[in-house]
């Protein structure tokens, strides 16, 4: 099955985004998947959509969590789309 697209969405100068890299981290290094940051300090669109929610997690393109990234919830959704129990 293949991973599911984990994208961080963040802006400069942003503590909030300092801690969801690591949590979003540390939760797909212990699945053993991978992720990608979109910074939107260039991206019109996406600083627009997201606003003052920043941090946000996408989980194929699902916003699944914004400022503080809950990783027991995040862990849970990634298993469910990995197709793993747990």
């Amino acid at each position: 099955m293949p991973s599911p697209d984990i994208v961080l969405i963040t802006k400069a100068d942003c503590h909030l985004c300092s801690a969801a890299r690591d949590a979003v981290d540390r939760v797909t290094k212990n699945l053993g998947i991978g992720w990608r940051e979109q910074p939107v300090d260039n991206d019109v669109e996406l600083r627009e959509r997201f606003a003052e929610e920043i941090p946000v997690v996408l989980v194929d393109g699902v916003q699944r969590d914004f400022w503080k990234i809950d990783e027991a919830r995040l862990e849970r959704t990634l298993r469910r789309a990995l197709g793993r129990q747990g």
